[in-house]
């Protein structure tokens, strides 16, 4: 399949790309900067803020996954707001997606949210919950609104949800649920990688909130 990346300089951008990659498919990027390393990839470059832009990457796809994000520090982004982001980008960036997708009649749409929002929302831990509203708060409301975008688009959408996010080198299949349930509340974004691009051809998974963490530890 023909696949578009955005947010593909992220840790869980980039470990998708690989994936996308290793499973035959061909791989475009959405990107500001160019991935110097993936040589195999097509870069696109522009803004996800700019719909001419999006528009001009999504035409003549198969698949879309996004794993648009804010990278910057949490603490820093909540005292004094992103610097190089807009707090918008999740929810006005995927907006421009699913609209330039509809008008080229591309189907697959794979997004990365986080665990707690949308249908996790009501089973989150209270430490975490108190992190969202204290210090995520802006970045979750703009992933709240994303996350029913998606659900609201009509197209074959996937919504995959990750616990909390680690840059280790495990790149297994992590442990997912489609009913909110989790298993180390930790997981690689290569595992979550490793997901999104399963999701891109899974019919099992069209139309479902995905959570992903850790594989279980067995007794």
């Amino acid at each position: 399949m023909k696949v578009l990346v955005f947010g593909a300089t992220g840790g869980s951008g980039r470990a998708a790309v690989q994936q996308l990659l290793a499973e035959g498919h061909v791989v475009s990027a959405f990107t500001r900067r160019p991935l110097a390393e993936q040589r195999a990839v097509h870069h696109i470059h522009g803004d996800v803020m700019n719909r001419a832009d999006v528009e001009r990457a999504v035409m003549g796809q198969d698949a879309v996954v996004v794993t648009l994000g804010i990278s910057e520090n949490p603490f820093r982004v909540r005292l004094f707001g992103p610097a190089r982001t807009p707090m918008t980008v999740r929810s006005l960036g995927t907006k421009h997606i699913i609209a330039a997708m509809h008008k080229h009649g591309v189907r697959k749409l794979v997004v990365q949210t986080t665990y707690g929002v949308g249908a996790t929302r009501d089973r989150l831990k209270f430490a975490d919950r108190l992190f969202f509203d204290l210090i995520l708060k802006p970045q979750i409301v703009d992933t709240e609104l994303q996350n029913s975008d998606v659900a609201d688009s009509g197209l074959d959408w996937v919504l995959v949800q990750p616990v909390h996010l680690t840059d280790g080198a495990d790149d297994a299949m992590p442990f997912i649920s489609t009913q909110g349930d989790v298993g180390a509340l930790k997981v690689t974004r290569n595992s979550v990688g490793r997901l999104l691009a399963q999701a891109v051809a899974d019919p099992d998974l069209v139309r479902k909130s995905v959570a992903v963490s850790g594989q279980r530890a067995v007794a």
